[in-house]
């Protein structure tokens, strides 16, 4: 049996995230049973890690077990054609048997959009639209503290008691803004990110870059490893899984 790597990209609006629900309606149940009509039989498939409802992937990497002797060209054709626009794999690769999608994993990057003022209709499934300017200087004073390895219980949506019981610790490598005109983006890139981590790291350096935050604050919940009142968690649509990356 072959060990498929695969990666694909997604708009998470419809779908109530990556990880499969009761309903069936999660990324990964679309592909799930995709696939499970190419094989004539049930296809679990392992993602490189989920996204909640209504967040988007760029490149999400998954594997599965199957047997195929048509190529990888092929079997890309074949399921994209029982997809939903909104789904599409656009790389197929075999694997060695150790690889796995989520644990091979060396860094993951993501980003969220913001947008300031109120976005078209082509944007708004895709950003946050904000009424009010972000002080971004103070932003990325404030999120120079999360780079090394450093504990991120203050930013999980359990406050590090994770469903699925994930190591807190991370080594955040990157975390960038770029502004342009009225779109800002912030950028992450770490070893790897807990239940709604980006989200929450988000919506604290909204907090600071309206003012109600200061970076020093910021940096005290980081070392506090609580979660507090000033980490919201900023809405799914801006957010992008961008990249996962397989080499150290």
């Amino acid at each position: 049996m072959t060990r498929w790597k695969c990666t694909c990209s997604y708009d998470g609006t419809d779908f109530t995230g990556w990880q499969s629900q009761p309903t069936r309606d999660a990324v990964q149940d679309v592909l799930e049973a995709g696939f499970a009509k190419i094989f004539k039989l049930p296809v679990r498939i392992h993602g490189s890690g989920r996204t909640d409802a209504g967040v988007h992937a760029l490149a999400q990497v998954f594997h599965f077990d199957a047997d195929w002797s048509h190529g990888p060209e092929k079997l890309s054709a074949a399921i994209n054609a029982l997809l939903p626009p909104s789904i599409r794999v656009y790389k197929i690769e075999t694997a060695d048997p150790s690889f796995h999608a989520r644990y091979s994993a060396f860094k993951k990057r993501y980003h969220y959009r913001i947008f300031f003022g109120q976005a078209d209709p082509f944007e708004t499934r895709y950003c946050l639209s904000l009424p009010f300017p972000l002080d971004t200087d103070a932003m990325q004073q404030a999120g120079k503290c999360l780079l090394g390895q450093h504990d991120f219980s203050a930013f999980s949506a359990e406050n590090g008691a994770d469903p699925e019981k994930e190591n807190p610790v991370k080594d955040f490598r990157l975390f960038e803004i770029n502004a342009e005109g009225s779109r800002l983006r912030l950028t992450f890139e770490a070893s790897g990110f807990m239940y709604k981590m980006v989200r929450s790291l988000t919506g604290a350096l909204i907090r600071v870059g309206r003012g109600k935050l200061s970076p020093e604050a910021f940096e005290q919940i980081l070392q506090s490893r609580v979660r507090t009142k000033d980490v919201i968690t900023a809405s799914p649509q801006g957010l992008f899984l961008e990249k996962v990356d397989y080499t150290n």
